[in-house]
């Protein structure tokens, strides 16, 4: 029998109990020290007991025993805010801590993230204000003694730290997530490579810095030969395969500072900083050589082929646009000439060469 779904926060209410302690403990401490400077009944004090400590735990029963933990634990911090105000007429509306208590537990409710849980628990805290008002009949004694001042001063600094804690939490979290974000767009799913957006930012930070600095930089635009034949033949999971093994032989074949990256459909391309035409040739050489020697797996009758195209930045390049068409340029001659090959587009200071695979 399969077993029932649990929301997401189905223990929310484990977290909450000890910071519920906490909370409802400090906030009592303040309340104990008007109650004991105005000397109060024993019914005031059985009051706040049952406010400051058995409430936490009953609601921490109710939470645990509910079919809903979750939707449980929402009432029990609305409740939460209602007996916070139902301690303002048992202080007789002393100001200081007054203030404090009710601010403090609205600003726990903005903090929980619950979407208008803060504003579900403001008719809770009017309503419970005003019972409390018309069963005590409390005086109205706002003045506050340096006594419950100090009193109010570590639920002040013990809860900022709290919610600072919380946040410094929150922002961490927020700050990793992007970070997973960025990388999850940044690269490619299906081979590990860079996506094309990021690969197309480090090749114009390599054009700029080719256009301000003089820093050669070469690209490479790889293709896969006979890609549509091979999907057609053996179907888009060899496909797929054989584009992974194309992507790993790039990325086994440069360095770290270089920027592989899939450029679209069977299309990779690499940029090279600081490696000159002979250096980018080397590299798109052994990838070649790599990827007829490559053997997939079930079809070893497939011979894997791939048509590159180099061409290093040059001054007549003034956008990528036009540094990537002159890579695309010497790929297409390749392919023109009988693929698997490597061609080299001639620069304004660089001459034309094609190296044939035998």
């Amino acid at each position: 029998m399969p077993r029932p779904k649990r929301h997401p926060t189905h223990h929310m209410y484990r977290s909450i109990y000890p910071l519920r302690m906490l909370g409802m403990g400090l906030g009592g401490a303040v309340v104990a020290a008007v109650l004991w400077e105005r000397g109060a009944a024993l019914s005031d004090w059985v009051l706040l007991g049952l406010i400051a400590l058995a409430w936490p735990q009953l609601a921490f029963r109710l939470a645990r025993r509910s079919p809903d933990p979750y939707r449980a634990e929402i009432r029990n911090l609305v409740v939460d805010s209602a007996l916070t105000a139902l301690l303002v007429p048992l202080m007789h509306f002393a100001l200081l801590p007054s203030v404090l208590l009710c601010t403090l537990t609205m600003q726990d409710k903005i903090t929980t993230g619950i979407q208008g849980l803060w504003a579900r628990s403001r008719p809770g805290m009017v309503a419970a204000g005003l019972l409390g008002t018309l069963v005590l009949q409390p005086g109205f004694e706002p003045e506050t003694s340096l006594w419950v001042t100090v009193a109010c001063l570590p639920v002040l600094v013990m809860h900022s730290l709290a919610v600072s804690v919380t946040s410094y939490r929150l922002i961490r979290k927020v700050s990793h997530q992007n970070q997973q974000l960025d990388e999850l767009r940044r690269v490619d799913a299906l081979t590990g490579l860079y996506g094309r957006h990021h690969w197309q930012e480090q090749a114009e930070a390599a054009l700029a810095r080719f256009q301000s600095e003089g820093l050669v930089t070469s690209l490479l635009m790889l293709d896969i030969d006979h890609f549509k034949h091979i999907n057609d033949q053996w179907g888009h999971s060899v496909g797929d395969e054989v584009i992974r093994s194309m992507a790993q032989l790039v990325r086994a074949n440069v360095r770290a500072t270089d920027c592989a990256g899939r450029y679209g459909g069977d299309e990779f391309a690499v940029v090279l900083p600081g490696q000159d035409l002979a250096a980018a040739h080397a590299v798109a050489e052994r990838i070649r050589a790599q990827a007829f020697d490559t053997r997939l797996p079930g079809v070893p009758e497939l011979r894997l082929t791939c048509s590159i195209g180099i061409a290093a930045t040059d001054a007549a390049h003034q956008r990528v646009r036009d540094w990537v068409d002159a890579a695309d340029a010497a790929l297409y001659r390749t392919k023109h000439e009988g693929r698997n090959g490597i061609s080299v587009h001639p620069g304004g200071t660089t001459a034309a060469a094609t190296a044939r695979a035998a």
